[in-house]
C-alpha cells in the first residue's frame, strides 16, 4: 500500500465526521442518526445556520448540556441530554414523523453495515444478531431528500462495507447518494460508485481492493483533508 497501514492511516469517526459536516447547507433541516452520526453536530461550520430535527418530537434543538445541567425532560431520539434553541419546537411523536414522511427534512446521515453501488443501505440487523426491528430508519431514507452515510470503509475483519450487493437486511432501497468512510468520499449515481476523494496516501489500488465493488471516476479526484486538530 506504498507505505499507507489501513488501521493505523485511517481517519477517526470524529474526522469522518468533520468532513461530512462542511458539506451542511446553510439553512437545511437535518436529522442525523443515533450514534456515530450526531457527531457532525459539533463540527458544524462557524456561521452556517442548520436546524436539527429528531424523531421523538424535537425541531431546532442545540449543544449537548454540561454534566450536571441536563434536563431529562429534553432528549433527543438516542437518549441523549439536549438544549433547545431559540424558537425550539417540541411536539407529538406522529408529527415527527408526519414531517419525514412528507419530504420536509433536506437531509438525513445515517450509519451503516453495508452500502451498495445502487444505493441499498443496511444498517439495522446482521443476520440474525441487532435490534429486533428496522424503526424510524426506514422512514428517514425515504423521507429525507437526501441520505447520506458515515462509516468505515472496511469492517472489523477488513471486509468491504462497499458492496456490489447488501447481503444483510436492508433498510431503505437506493436511497444512499453520499458516502464518507474513513478512507474516501464516494457518490453513488447512476447505479455505480463514483469516487470525488481519497486520502492523499492512499492508492487508488489500495482503496479498490478494499471496495466490494468498482469505484469509477469522473473528472478529478480530490484529497481527503482533515486538520490535523481533529
Amino acid at each position: 500500500m506504498s507505505g499507507f497501514d489501513l488501521m493505523r492511516d485511517k481517519l477517526t469517526n470524529a474526522r469522518i465526521a468533520w468532513r461530512a459536516a462542511q458539506d451542511l447547507e446553510d439553512g437545511s433541516y437535518v436529522n442525523l442518526g443515533i450514534g456515530f452520526p450526531e457527531m457532525i453536530a459539533r463540527f458544524q461550520p462557524e456561521g452556517r445556520e442548520v436546524t436539527y430535527h429528531t424523531e421523538n418530537g424535537v425541531l431546532g434543538f442545540g449543544k449537548a448540556p454540561a454534566p450536571g445541567e441536563e434536563d431529562w425532560d429534553l432528549i433527543n431520539a438516542g437518549k441523549k441530554a439536549i438544549t433547545l434553541n431559540p424558537g425550539a419546537a417540541i411536539f407529538h411523536h406522529a408529527d415527527s414523523f408526519a414531517m419525514v414522511r412528507g419530504g420536509h427534512l433536506d437531509l438525513a446521515v445515517l450509519g451503516a453495515y453495508q452500502v451498495a453501488q445502487n444505493g441499498d443501505l443496511a444498517n439495522w440487523r446482521v443476520g440474525s444478531s441487532g435490534v429486533p426491528a428496522v424503526g424510524g430508519a426506514m422512514d428517514l431514507v425515504h423521507g429525507a431528500r437526501r441520505v447520506a452515510v458515515v462509516t468505515d470503509h472496511v469492517t472489523r475483519d477488513g471486509g468491504p462495507k462497499l458492496v456490489e450487493r447488501c447481503t444483510f437486511p436492508l433498510t431503505g432501497v437506493a436511497c444512499v447518494t453520499r458516502v464518507y468512510t474513513s478512507l474516501a468520499v464516494i457518490d453513488i449515481a447512476d447505479g455505480r460508485f463514483v469516487l470525488r476523494e481519497k486520502l492523499p496516501d492512499i492508492t487508488m489500488a489500495a482503496l479498490q481492493a478494499v471496495t466490494g465493488a468498482t469505484l469509477h471516476i469522473e473528472g478529478e479526484v480530490g484529497d481527503l483533508f482533515v486538520p490535523e486538530e481533529i
